[in-house]
């Protein structure tokens, strides 16, 4: 898949097969994680591979958008290391660009994923923290939750809006 095509086809894909997908796959779309800018190249995440389904029902138990894991493969939490971080809140952004090229990733692997959000929601990431054992300078930014799709859609939205563009000032 060229990677332009790979960006503007990617979507949320929220039902799965139920099959699982082999570890592999998953190391390598943590790999493409680590592959993300960060600020000064500190790296601060941290990735839990999720493919206990007791682990994956207390996950659905507290994040009100996580049905999908029902019939996912595997969720992988993206964790933000506070000690490695540039400076404060930097982490958020840092793990967001890794959340988002394992998204792409696992796209073009045929695989369907979605981002579930944790930061910025305290009671999410109490709860999320606390089934994982985090320690207090580990903090949970996203969930991908990752299968294989149980339907593929081919139609591309047309997201561009003209209007949201600017040049050279506001």
């Amino acid at each position: 898949m060229e990677l332009y095509e790979g960006i503007i086809s990617r979507r949320s894909i929220r039902n799965y097969t139920g099959e699982i997908v082999d570890e592999e796959i998953i190391k390598s779309i943590i790999r493409a994680g680590m592959f993300a800018p960060s600020a000064r190249n500190r790296r601060p995440w941290h990735f839990i591979v999720i493919d206990d389904r007791s682990v994956m029902k207390r996950i659905m138990d507290v994040h009100p958008y996580s049905s999908m894991l029902a019939e996912a493969s595997h969720a992988i939490v993206v964790c933000g290391d506070k000690n490695l971080e540039n400076g404060p809140g930097y982490f958020r952004l840092d793990c967001a660009a890794a959340s988002q090229n394992m998204l792409l990733a696992a796209h073009s692997r045929g695989l369907g994923a979605v981002w579930l959000g944790v930061e910025p929601r305290e009671e999410r990431i109490k709860a999320i923290s606390n089934i994982l054992g985090l320690p207090s300078h580990i903090i949970p930014v996203s969930i991908i939750s990752i299968g294989i799709p149980a339907k593929i859609t081919s139609v591309i939205p047309d997201r561009f809006e003209e209007k949201k563009i600017r040049k050279n000032k506001w």
